[in-house]
């Protein structure tokens, strides 16, 4: 069983930054893949990134690439995830979740195995 508690959303303009986290609790942290989703009203879930359990991979959704950062420290259970360049698009409610093969950055939300209940991000214009 996992534990994942999001935290840092809020609203900011554009341009702005952000930073998101992730606290888990529960099954070792690094016996899994740790992934961001975003879902705007009306939307369908998306894609942000996700970052293995040894730290030393990262994947980006092209619509982040460059302005997102994901990082984890394992020794406090956290997943952070650093947002700059913020633009009114990236208004949504953001996720993490738990992935349980510790060794995929799947896209596919349907592989993961655990979810936060979420934090909203707004950016105004």
């Amino acid at each position: 069983q996992v534990q994942l508690v999001e935290s840092g959303g809020g609203l900011v303009q554009a341009g702005g930054s952000l930073r998101l986290s992730c606290a888990a609790s529960g099954r070792t942290f690094r016996s899994y893949t740790t992934g961001w989703f975003r879902q705007a009203p009306g939307k369908e879930r998306e894609f942000v990134s996700a970052i293995i359990w040894t730290g030393g991979a990262t994947r980006y959704a092209d619509s982040v690439k460059e302005r997102f950062t994901l990082s984890r420290d394992n020794a406090k259970n956290t997943v952070y995830l650093q947002m700059n360049s913020l633009k009114p698009e990236d208004t949504a409610v953001y996720y993490c979740a738990a992935d349980l093969n510790p060794g995929l950055m799947t896209s596919n939300p349907t592989d993961y195995d655990y979810w936060g209940q979420g934090t909203q991000v707004t950016v105004s214009s």
